[in-house]
């Protein structure tokens, strides 16, 4: 919660709605409290001069209707009215000091609301001598006459001044104390809503790695089904003439490829939607069907050859994060390369993951655009903060290259 600090500690008073009902109680209270201590004054045979109370009157309401845009000004001249007030008055104006202390305790700093004490304290003993002496020496005082005998001038300052410090000091402890509440209420609503930004902030945040992490999965299954597909409806169509026997076995792996395409879909979709494992739906891959996707790219007539070493992982996210790389490496060799003569795939499953998959092929240039395939390797292997090397190797061909540093207790 923002704190008030210099000058704001002033015009800070001025805030809340101007004319509001409390505004006019409090106006009504003062005019029907001056009135009925003028009346006092006046019906007396021991009268107190008019005018001058008119004219306290007069600038008591001014001083309450410009409390809101010029508090501090207000505030000095409330003082200046309740001396003027004890002095020629009838003392009404003594409680013009009371709502201005409270507002101050509402609003301000409690240290200015205690320096704006501290002042009424001081005027308050300047208007008990005042008010003291008044009533031994006139002008009279709601018709009452004059105290005649030896004045204890110490003891009645005393109780003056103590009524009139006890009654600023109540004003400004019930307003520090009910702005402190506001303002602790104000922070556990602000804290509130910014927890909820937060939570819908992490919501969102939350919404997008899902969604960039479907689109990974889905990027993955489809455009290696399509490129084996592709590669296999080629050789069919190539070989249709001459080995229809071939040809026939290469569309059986199309439609095969394709079904198992389409489960994988069908399991990413379910997961989306939380359904529970169906008894026929397709496992999640991982590196135990690392060898049944070579074999379906040597099916698509990629030379690859497989080195595997090392124990097979627990953790299934791993795993996937395995098969997921080889799939999308050798997926790109399989679009892009030309002329393959070998396809080497390497995983080394020991106390960190290395993933080698590298063509001999004819020489490839290094691209200016690495392609939505090489980003998802980045991705995956940022998840376990592994290492991406991928380029030109020395001969000619591609070479994608793996680390992921996992922790015994992650495998």
């Amino acid at each position: 919660m923002r704190r008030l600090t210099g000058s704001q500690d002033v015009t800070a008073v001025a805030r809340g709605r101007r004319g509001s009902p409390s505004d006019l109680v409090l106006g009504a209270t003062y005019l029907l409290l001056s009135a009925g201590m003028i009346y006092l004054s006046v019906e007396s045979s021991i009268a107190t001069p008019l005018w001058p109370m008119l004219l306290l009157t007069a600038a008591g309401v001014a001083t309450l209707a410009v409390r809101h845009q010029f508090p501090l000004a207000a505030f000095v001249a409330s003082l200046a009215c309740m001396v003027a007030s004890f002095a020629v008055g009838s003392g009404a104006e003594a409680i013009l000091v009371i709502p201005l202390l409270y507002r101050a305790g509402l609003i301000l700093r409690p240290a200015a609301a205690w320096m704006w004490l501290a002042a009424a304290a001081v005027v308050d003993a300047i208007g008990a001598a005042v008010l003291v002496y008044r009533l031994h020496n006139g002008p009279p005082l709601l018709g009452l006459g004059l105290r005649v005998g030896a004045p204890d001038w110490a003891t009645e300052w005393l109780n003056f001044f103590l009524l009139l410090a006890a009654a600023a000091l109540i004003a400004t402890l019930l307003g520090v104390n009910v702005g402190h509440r506001r303002r602790n209420i104000a922070a556990l609503v602000d804290r509130a809503e910014q927890l909820r930004r937060e939570r819908d902030q992490r919501a969102s945040i939350a919404v997008a790695e899902e969604r960039e992490r479907i689109a990974r999965e889905m990027h993955d299954v489809i455009a290696h089904s399509l490129s084996v597909m592709i590669a296999l409806a080629d050789g069919a169509e190539a070989a249709a003439e001459r080995r229809p026997e071939e040809s026939r076995a290469a569309i059986g792996r199309v439609a095969e490829t394709g079904r198992r395409t389409l489960g994988e879909v069908r399991r990413l979709l379910g997961r989306v939607r939380g359904d529970d494992v169906s008894p026929g739906e397709v496992p999640q891959p991982g590196v135990a069907q690392v060898s049944g996707l070579i074999d379906e790219f040597r099916d698509a007539g990629l030379p690859v050859r497989l080195e595997l070493s090392g124990g097979i992982p627990d953790d299934p996210a791993l795993g996937l994060t395995i098969y997921r790389i080889v799939q999308e490496s050798l997926t790109n060799a399989l679009r892009h390369a030309r002329g393959v003569r070998e396809v080497l795939v390497r995983v080394d499953l020991g106390d960190d993951v290395e993933i080698l998959v590298e063509d001999a092929s004819e020489a490839a240039a290094a691209a200016s655009d690495p392609g939505r395939g090489l980003v998802g390797i980045r991705e995956r292997a940022a998840l376990y903060d592994g290492e991406v090397q991928s380029g030109p190797r020395d001969g000619g061909g591609w070479r994608v290259l793996v680390r992921l540093p996992v922790r015994s207790g992650e495998k």
